[in-house]
Protein backbone atom coordinates (compact mmCIF):
# COMPACT_ATOMS: atom_id res chain seq x y z
CA UNK A 1 0.00 0.00 0.00
CA UNK A 2 2.69 2.46 1.00
CA UNK A 3 4.73 1.88 -2.17
CA UNK A 4 1.66 2.29 -4.39
CA UNK A 5 0.81 5.66 -2.81
CA UNK A 6 4.33 7.15 -2.72
CA UNK A 7 4.61 8.28 -6.38
CA UNK A 8 1.33 10.21 -6.40
CA UNK A 9 1.84 13.97 -6.44
CA UNK A 10 5.57 13.80 -5.81
CA UNK A 11 7.63 16.76 -7.02
CA UNK A 12 10.80 15.38 -8.54
CA UNK A 13 12.73 18.60 -7.94
CA UNK A 14 12.10 18.87 -4.21
CA UNK A 15 11.24 15.30 -3.31
CA UNK A 16 8.15 16.63 -1.55
CA UNK A 17 4.47 16.26 -2.31
CA UNK A 18 1.91 18.57 -3.92
CA UNK A 19 -1.36 16.78 -3.30
CA UNK A 20 -3.59 19.85 -3.14
CA UNK A 21 -7.36 19.54 -2.88
CA UNK A 22 -9.31 18.90 -6.09
CA UNK A 23 -6.26 18.62 -8.34
CA UNK A 24 -5.08 15.73 -10.47
CA UNK A 25 -2.85 14.40 -7.69
CA UNK A 26 -5.77 14.57 -5.26
CA UNK A 27 -7.95 12.65 -7.74
CA UNK A 28 -5.31 9.93 -7.96
CA UNK A 29 -5.16 9.71 -4.16
CA UNK A 30 -8.94 9.39 -4.06
CA UNK A 31 -8.87 6.60 -6.62
CA UNK A 32 -6.22 4.87 -4.50
CA UNK A 33 -8.50 5.06 -1.44
CA UNK A 34 -11.47 3.71 -3.37
CA UNK A 35 -9.40 0.81 -4.70
CA UNK A 36 -8.18 -0.10 -1.20
CA UNK A 37 -11.76 -0.06 0.10
CA UNK A 38 -13.13 -2.18 -2.72
CA UNK A 39 -10.24 -4.66 -2.52
CA UNK A 40 -11.34 -5.40 1.07
CA UNK A 41 -15.01 -5.73 0.28
CA UNK A 42 -15.91 -2.54 2.15
CA UNK A 43 -18.89 -0.34 1.30
CA UNK A 44 -17.49 2.79 -0.33
CA UNK A 45 -19.16 6.19 -0.37
CA UNK A 46 -18.39 9.90 -0.80
CA UNK A 47 -20.30 12.34 1.41
CA UNK A 48 -21.69 15.75 0.50
CA UNK A 49 -18.39 17.44 1.46
CA UNK A 50 -16.17 15.19 -0.63
CA UNK A 51 -14.89 13.05 2.26
CA UNK A 52 -14.36 9.39 1.37
CA UNK A 53 -15.66 6.57 3.59
CA UNK A 54 -15.19 2.80 3.63
CA UNK A 55 -17.54 0.80 5.87
CA UNK A 56 -17.55 -2.67 7.38
CA UNK A 57 -21.06 -3.23 8.78
CA UNK A 58 -24.10 -0.96 8.78
CA UNK A 59 -23.27 2.40 10.44
CA UNK A 60 -26.90 3.42 11.03
CA UNK A 61 -27.58 5.42 14.22
CA UNK A 62 -28.92 3.49 17.19
CA UNK A 63 -30.43 4.40 20.54
CA UNK A 64 -28.44 1.67 22.30
CA UNK A 65 -24.89 2.63 21.54
CA UNK A 66 -22.68 1.61 24.48
CA UNK A 67 -22.46 4.80 26.45
CA UNK A 68 -23.30 7.20 23.61
CA UNK A 69 -27.14 7.39 23.78
CA UNK A 70 -29.02 8.26 20.59
CA UNK A 71 -25.85 7.96 18.56
CA UNK A 72 -24.58 5.31 16.22
CA UNK A 73 -21.82 3.16 17.68
CA UNK A 74 -19.51 2.94 14.68
CA UNK A 75 -15.77 3.05 15.36
CA UNK A 76 -14.00 5.11 12.68
CA UNK A 77 -10.34 5.70 11.96
CA UNK A 78 -8.39 7.38 9.16
CA UNK A 79 -6.85 10.76 8.37
CA UNK A 80 -6.18 12.67 5.12
CA UNK A 81 -4.20 12.26 1.90
CA UNK A 82 -3.62 15.88 0.83
CA UNK A 83 -0.40 17.75 1.58
CA UNK A 84 1.11 21.16 2.18
CA UNK A 85 3.25 22.49 -0.70
CA UNK A 86 6.25 20.15 -1.00
CA UNK A 87 5.21 18.35 2.18
CA UNK A 88 6.34 15.00 3.48
CA UNK A 89 5.02 11.52 2.74
CA UNK A 90 3.73 10.71 6.24
CA UNK A 91 1.57 13.63 7.39
CA UNK A 92 -1.93 12.31 6.79
CA UNK A 93 -1.29 9.29 4.54
CA UNK A 94 0.30 7.30 7.38
CA UNK A 95 -3.03 7.38 9.21
CA UNK A 96 -4.98 6.19 6.17
CA UNK A 97 -2.53 3.42 5.26
CA UNK A 98 -2.39 2.25 8.88
CA UNK A 99 -6.19 2.18 9.03
CA UNK A 100 -6.43 -0.28 6.14
CA UNK A 101 -3.46 -2.26 7.50
CA UNK A 102 -5.08 -2.42 10.96
CA UNK A 103 -8.20 -3.93 9.41
CA UNK A 104 -6.01 -6.50 7.64
CA UNK A 105 -4.36 -7.29 10.98
CA UNK A 106 -7.70 -7.72 12.74
CA UNK A 107 -8.90 -10.07 10.02
CA UNK A 108 -5.68 -12.03 10.43
CA UNK A 109 -6.50 -12.27 14.15
CA UNK A 110 -10.03 -13.43 13.20
CA UNK A 111 -11.44 -10.64 15.35
CA UNK A 112 -15.23 -10.50 15.52
CA UNK A 113 -16.60 -7.00 14.94
CA UNK A 114 -19.56 -6.16 17.16
CA UNK A 115 -19.76 -2.52 16.06
CA UNK A 116 -19.63 -1.02 12.57
CA UNK A 117 -16.13 -0.02 11.51
CA UNK A 118 -15.22 2.79 9.12
CA UNK A 119 -12.13 4.25 7.46
CA UNK A 120 -12.18 7.87 6.27
CA UNK A 121 -10.11 10.18 4.08
CA UNK A 122 -11.02 13.75 5.00
CA UNK A 123 -10.65 16.15 2.11
CA UNK A 124 -8.46 19.28 2.15
CA UNK A 125 -7.13 18.94 5.69
CA UNK A 126 -4.05 21.04 5.04
CA UNK A 127 -5.84 23.95 3.37
CA UNK A 128 -2.86 24.43 1.05
CA UNK A 129 -4.95 25.48 -1.95
CA UNK A 130 -7.86 27.48 -0.52
CA UNK A 131 -6.32 28.81 2.70
CA UNK A 132 -8.64 27.19 5.26
CA UNK A 133 -7.51 24.02 7.04
CA UNK A 134 -9.65 20.93 7.66
CA UNK A 135 -12.30 21.96 5.14
CA UNK A 136 -13.90 18.52 4.91
CA UNK A 137 -14.22 17.96 8.65
CA UNK A 138 -15.15 21.62 9.36
CA UNK A 139 -18.00 21.43 6.87
CA UNK A 140 -19.19 18.12 8.27
CA UNK A 141 -19.16 19.42 11.84
CA UNK A 142 -20.90 22.67 10.88
CA UNK A 143 -17.86 24.81 11.66
CA UNK A 144 -17.65 26.10 8.08
CA UNK A 145 -20.68 27.35 6.19
CA UNK A 146 -21.32 25.79 2.79
CA UNK A 147 -21.74 29.13 1.07
CA UNK A 148 -18.51 30.46 2.55
CA UNK A 149 -16.69 27.30 1.49
CA UNK A 150 -17.93 27.52 -2.09
CA UNK A 151 -16.59 31.07 -2.34
CA UNK A 152 -13.04 30.22 -1.19
CA UNK A 153 -10.46 31.00 -3.89
CA UNK A 154 -7.01 29.69 -4.66
CA UNK A 155 -4.06 31.80 -5.80
CA UNK A 156 -5.30 31.68 -9.41
CA UNK A 157 -8.77 32.92 -8.50
CA UNK A 158 -10.42 29.51 -8.91
CA UNK A 159 -13.20 29.00 -6.38
CA UNK A 160 -13.64 25.83 -4.38
CA UNK A 161 -16.99 25.36 -6.10
CA UNK A 162 -15.36 25.54 -9.55
CA UNK A 163 -12.59 23.14 -8.52
CA UNK A 164 -15.10 20.62 -7.18
CA UNK A 165 -17.24 20.82 -10.31
CA UNK A 166 -14.19 20.21 -12.47
CA UNK A 167 -13.44 17.13 -10.35
CA UNK A 168 -16.98 15.83 -10.82
CA UNK A 169 -18.30 16.76 -7.36
CA UNK A 170 -21.42 18.82 -6.63
CA UNK A 171 -20.54 21.87 -4.51
CA UNK A 172 -24.21 22.84 -4.09
CA UNK A 173 -24.64 20.28 -1.29
CA UNK A 174 -21.67 21.40 0.85
CA UNK A 175 -22.56 21.88 4.49
CA UNK A 176 -23.12 20.39 7.93
CA UNK A 177 -23.76 16.66 7.99
CA UNK A 178 -25.27 15.78 11.39
CA UNK A 179 -26.78 12.58 10.02
CA UNK A 180 -23.34 11.23 9.16
CA UNK A 181 -21.86 12.27 12.49
CA UNK A 182 -24.77 10.52 14.18
CA UNK A 183 -23.45 7.23 12.82
CA UNK A 184 -20.17 7.54 14.71
CA UNK A 185 -19.61 6.51 18.29
CA UNK A 186 -15.87 7.25 18.35
CA UNK A 187 -13.17 8.48 15.94
CA UNK A 188 -9.48 7.62 16.42
CA UNK A 189 -6.89 9.24 14.14
CA UNK A 190 -3.35 7.89 13.79
CA UNK A 191 -0.74 10.46 12.77
CA UNK A 192 3.00 10.88 12.65
CA UNK A 193 4.15 12.98 15.60
CA UNK A 194 5.06 16.49 14.49
CA UNK A 195 7.71 16.97 17.13
CA UNK A 196 10.38 15.00 19.00
CA UNK A 197 8.67 14.15 22.29
CA UNK A 198 8.41 10.44 21.45
CA UNK A 199 11.95 10.38 20.03
CA UNK A 200 13.14 11.22 23.52
CA UNK A 201 11.39 8.16 24.99
CA UNK A 202 11.61 4.41 24.38
CA UNK A 203 8.05 4.41 23.01
CA UNK A 204 7.20 4.01 19.33
CA UNK A 205 3.68 5.38 19.83
CA UNK A 206 1.93 7.86 22.09
CA UNK A 207 -1.55 9.28 22.64
CA UNK A 208 -2.63 12.90 22.20
CA UNK A 209 -3.72 14.75 25.33
CA UNK A 210 -4.70 18.07 23.76
CA UNK A 211 -4.30 20.32 20.71
CA UNK A 212 -3.14 23.89 21.17
CA UNK A 213 -5.48 26.60 19.94
CA UNK A 214 -4.43 27.83 16.52
CA UNK A 215 -5.52 30.07 13.68
CA UNK A 216 -4.65 31.85 10.46
CA UNK A 217 -4.72 35.60 9.93
CA UNK A 218 -4.28 37.52 6.67
CA UNK A 219 -2.35 40.79 6.95
CA UNK A 220 -2.86 43.22 4.05
CA UNK A 221 -0.11 45.87 3.97
CA UNK A 222 -0.99 48.66 1.53
CA UNK A 223 1.38 51.34 0.21
CA UNK A 224 2.15 53.13 -3.04
CA UNK A 225 3.60 51.53 -6.14
CA UNK A 226 6.52 53.46 -7.60
CA UNK A 227 9.77 53.15 -9.51
CA UNK A 228 12.54 51.32 -7.65
CA UNK A 229 15.27 53.32 -9.29
CA UNK A 230 13.95 56.87 -9.28
CA UNK A 231 11.98 57.15 -6.04
CA UNK A 232 14.05 58.53 -3.17
CA UNK A 233 14.10 56.36 -0.06
CA UNK A 234 12.55 59.15 2.00
CA UNK A 235 9.66 59.49 -0.45
CA UNK A 236 8.62 55.86 -0.42
CA UNK A 237 5.48 54.30 1.05
CA UNK A 238 6.78 50.75 0.89
CA UNK A 239 4.53 48.07 2.45
CA UNK A 240 7.34 45.53 2.21
CA UNK A 241 9.14 47.38 5.01
CA UNK A 242 6.05 47.15 7.21
CA UNK A 243 5.66 43.49 6.40
CA UNK A 244 9.32 42.72 7.15
CA UNK A 245 9.12 44.50 10.49
CA UNK A 246 5.94 42.58 11.35
CA UNK A 247 7.62 39.24 10.60
CA UNK A 248 10.40 40.07 13.07
CA UNK A 249 7.90 41.37 15.63
CA UNK A 250 5.87 38.15 15.36
CA UNK A 251 8.97 36.10 16.11
CA UNK A 252 9.77 38.20 19.18
CA UNK A 253 6.21 38.25 20.56
CA UNK A 254 5.86 34.50 20.18
CA UNK A 255 9.20 33.75 21.81
CA UNK A 256 8.37 35.90 24.82
CA UNK A 257 5.04 34.11 25.28
CA UNK A 258 6.27 30.57 24.62
CA UNK A 259 3.96 30.47 21.59
CA UNK A 260 4.39 29.96 17.83
CA UNK A 261 4.03 32.60 15.10
CA UNK A 262 4.94 32.09 11.46
CA UNK A 263 4.51 34.12 8.30
CA UNK A 264 4.87 31.31 5.77
CA UNK A 265 3.00 32.64 2.75
CA UNK A 266 3.22 35.97 0.94
CA UNK A 267 1.70 37.63 -2.14
CA UNK A 268 3.06 40.87 -3.61
CA UNK A 269 1.54 43.36 -6.05
CA UNK A 270 2.63 44.28 -8.67
CA UNK A 271 5.46 41.80 -7.93
CA UNK A 272 8.09 43.40 -10.12
CA UNK A 273 11.80 43.39 -9.40
CA UNK A 274 12.10 47.09 -10.24
CA UNK A 275 8.85 48.24 -8.63
CA UNK A 276 8.04 49.30 -5.08
CA UNK A 277 5.02 47.17 -4.08
CA UNK A 278 1.56 48.63 -3.73
CA UNK A 279 0.37 45.68 -1.64
CA UNK A 280 2.01 42.96 0.39
CA UNK A 281 -0.29 40.27 1.69
CA UNK A 282 1.11 37.91 4.33
CA UNK A 283 -0.52 35.03 6.15
CA UNK A 284 0.20 34.49 9.84
CA UNK A 285 -0.11 31.07 11.45
CA UNK A 286 -0.07 31.34 15.23
CA UNK A 287 -0.50 28.79 18.04
CA UNK A 288 -0.18 28.77 21.82
CA UNK A 289 -0.86 26.55 24.82
CA UNK A 290 -4.12 28.32 25.67
CA UNK A 291 -6.63 30.65 24.05
CA UNK A 292 -5.76 33.67 26.18
CA UNK A 293 -2.07 33.49 25.30
CA UNK A 294 -2.82 33.10 21.62
CA UNK A 295 -5.18 36.07 21.66
CA UNK A 296 -2.57 38.21 23.40
CA UNK A 297 0.20 37.23 20.98
CA UNK A 298 -1.85 37.93 17.86
CA UNK A 299 -3.11 41.25 19.26
CA UNK A 300 0.45 42.32 20.03
CA UNK A 301 1.54 41.45 16.48
CA UNK A 302 -1.35 43.48 15.06
CA UNK A 303 -0.39 46.43 17.27
CA UNK A 304 3.25 46.25 16.20
CA UNK A 305 2.19 46.14 12.54
CA UNK A 306 -0.13 49.15 12.92
CA UNK A 307 2.50 51.22 14.71
CA UNK A 308 5.11 50.44 12.07
CA UNK A 309 2.62 51.19 9.26
CA UNK A 310 2.10 54.68 10.66
CA UNK A 311 5.86 55.29 10.55
CA UNK A 312 6.16 53.92 7.00
CA UNK A 313 3.21 55.83 5.57
CA UNK A 314 1.43 52.56 4.83
CA UNK A 315 -1.65 50.87 6.22
CA UNK A 316 -2.50 47.39 7.50
CA UNK A 317 -5.76 45.47 7.67
CA UNK A 318 -6.08 42.10 9.40
CA UNK A 319 -8.62 39.38 8.64
CA UNK A 320 -8.94 36.21 10.72
CA UNK A 321 -9.47 33.40 8.20
CA UNK A 322 -9.76 30.45 10.60
CA UNK A 323 -9.54 29.68 14.30
CA UNK A 324 -9.70 26.54 16.41
CA UNK A 325 -9.83 26.89 20.21
CA UNK A 326 -7.92 24.65 22.59
CA UNK A 327 -9.04 21.02 22.37
CA UNK A 328 -8.86 18.62 25.28
CA UNK A 329 -9.48 15.11 24.01
CA UNK A 330 -12.04 13.18 26.05
CA UNK A 331 -10.09 12.03 29.08
CA UNK A 332 -11.83 8.69 29.56
CA UNK A 333 -11.24 7.69 25.93
CA UNK A 334 -7.64 8.87 25.71
CA UNK A 335 -6.79 7.22 29.05
CA UNK A 336 -8.43 3.97 27.95
CA UNK A 337 -6.41 3.96 24.75
CA UNK A 338 -3.14 4.80 26.55
CA UNK A 339 -3.78 1.95 29.02
CA UNK A 340 -4.63 -0.47 26.21
CA UNK A 341 -1.29 0.37 24.59
CA UNK A 342 0.65 -0.33 27.76
CA UNK A 343 0.81 3.08 29.37
CA UNK A 344 2.31 5.06 26.50
CA UNK A 345 2.94 8.80 26.94
CA UNK A 346 0.19 11.41 26.72
CA UNK A 347 1.39 14.28 24.52
CA UNK A 348 0.02 17.76 23.72
CA UNK A 349 0.59 19.12 20.23
CA UNK A 350 0.57 22.43 18.42
CA UNK A 351 -0.63 20.84 15.16
CA UNK A 352 -4.28 20.87 14.11
CA UNK A 353 -6.08 17.72 12.98
CA UNK A 354 -9.47 16.51 11.79
CA UNK A 355 -9.84 14.66 15.10
CA UNK A 356 -9.65 18.01 16.85
CA UNK A 357 -12.33 19.53 14.62
CA UNK A 358 -14.71 16.63 15.24
CA UNK A 359 -14.10 16.54 19.00
CA UNK A 360 -16.87 19.02 19.65
CA UNK A 361 -19.42 16.68 18.07
CA UNK A 362 -18.22 13.15 18.82
CA UNK A 363 -15.66 11.47 21.11
CA UNK A 364 -12.26 11.54 19.39
CA UNK A 365 -8.69 10.51 20.16
CA UNK A 366 -5.30 10.41 18.45
CA UNK A 367 -2.42 7.95 18.34
CA UNK A 368 1.01 9.30 17.38
CA UNK A 369 3.85 7.41 15.69
CA UNK A 370 7.41 8.36 16.59
CA UNK A 371 9.21 10.84 14.35
CA UNK A 372 13.00 10.56 14.88
CA UNK A 373 13.80 14.14 13.83
CA UNK A 374 10.51 15.90 14.57
CA UNK A 375 10.60 17.42 11.07
CA UNK A 376 7.20 17.72 9.37
CA UNK A 377 5.62 19.66 6.48
CA UNK A 378 8.90 18.97 4.67
CA UNK A 379 10.34 16.31 2.35
CA UNK A 380 12.64 15.40 5.26
CA UNK A 381 9.66 14.11 7.29
CA UNK A 382 10.19 10.43 8.10
CA UNK A 383 9.43 7.52 10.39
CA UNK A 384 11.18 4.19 10.80
CA UNK A 385 9.45 1.18 9.24
CA UNK A 386 9.43 -0.65 12.58
CA UNK A 387 7.69 2.31 14.20
CA UNK A 388 5.09 2.42 11.42
CA UNK A 389 4.42 -1.27 11.97
CA UNK A 390 4.10 -0.55 15.70
CA UNK A 391 1.54 2.09 14.75
CA UNK A 392 -0.47 -0.44 12.74
CA UNK A 393 -0.46 -2.92 15.61
CA UNK A 394 -1.35 -0.22 18.13
CA UNK A 395 -4.26 0.98 16.00
CA UNK A 396 -5.43 -2.63 15.55
CA UNK A 397 -5.33 -3.09 19.34
CA UNK A 398 -7.36 0.09 19.86
CA UNK A 399 -9.99 -0.85 17.26
CA UNK A 400 -10.18 -4.36 18.65
CA UNK A 401 -10.80 -2.96 22.12
CA UNK A 402 -13.48 -0.53 20.91
CA UNK A 403 -15.21 -2.45 18.13
CA UNK A 404 -14.69 -6.19 18.57
CA UNK A 405 -15.89 -8.94 20.87
CA UNK A 406 -13.71 -10.19 23.70
CA UNK A 407 -11.39 -13.07 22.77
CA UNK A 408 -13.34 -16.31 22.44
CA UNK A 409 -16.67 -14.54 21.99
CA UNK A 410 -18.47 -14.73 18.65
Amino acid sequence: MWRSLLPIGRNAASGGYRRHAWTGADADCRLWFQAQAEARGLDYEVDRNGNQWAWLGDPSPSSSSRGYPMRGDAVVTGSHLDSVPDGGAFDGPLGVVCAFAALDELRRREAVFTRPFGIVNFTDEEGARFGVSCVGSRLTAGQLDGEAARALRDADGVTLAQAMEKAGQDPAVLGADPERLARIGVFVELHIEQGVALAETPHAVGVASAIWPHGRWRFDFAGEANHAGTTRMADRRDPMLTYAFTVLAARKKAELAGARATFGKIAVEPNGVNAIPSLVRGWLDSRAADDATLSTVVASIETAAAERAERDGTSVAVVRESYTPVIEFEHALRDRIAARLGGVPLLPTGAGHDAGILSGAIPTAMVYVRNPTGVSHSPAETAAEDDCVAGVLALADVVEDLACAAPGVG
